[in-house]
Order: structure tokens, then C-alpha cells, then sequence
């Protein structure tokens, strides 16, 4: 068996792919790597908290951080009567 979370550590940026019930069998987490143990690892993702057990995990890697929010146009500046 792999182990796809070997070479990850907590702090570190994710994505894990893992298996869940229902109709769609996979999705994915992406987030900050808070805890990571023989039987699970947790995923502090924009929604919340997820706990992965690490038999369903079927990918994981590092990603780089998260891109800076861009700032809105406002478009151009008044021009003034000087």
C-alpha cells in the first residue's frame, strides 16, 4: 500500500484527494496540514476542519500558498478642473 501522506508535514499547504460515500466516490481537500498520525490527518480547510482517515486517502501533495486576493477595479481616476 502507499502511503500518499509520507513525505507531508503539519503547516504545510495541501491538497489530499480522498474517498467518500455517495454518489461522486472522491473529493478533495485543500488547506493548511494540521495533523497528520497513523490513523487520520486533519485538513483546516475555508469551510472547516476535515478529518481524513488515512485508509481512504487516495492522493495528497504540497501546493504552493494560496494566491493574494486581487483588488477590486474601481476604473479611472476623476480628472479635476485645476
Amino acid at each position: 500500500m502507499v502511503d500518499h501522506m509520507a513525505a507531508l508535514k503539519a503547516g504545510m499547504r495541501v491538497i489530499v484527494r480522498h474517498r467518500i460515500p455517495g454518489p461522486l466516490p472522491l473529493t478533495d481537500a485543500l488547506g493548511q496540514l494540521l495533523t497528520l498520525d497513523d490513523i487520520s490527518a486533519t485538513v483546516q480547510t475555508k469551510r472547516g476542519d476535515v478529518v481524513i482517515l488515512r485508509a481512504d486517502i487516495v492522493a495528497a501533495k504540497e501546493v504552493p500558498p494560496a494566491p493574494l486576493p486581487r483588488t477590486r477595479r474601481l476604473g479611472p481616476a476623476p480628472v479635476s478642473d485645476s
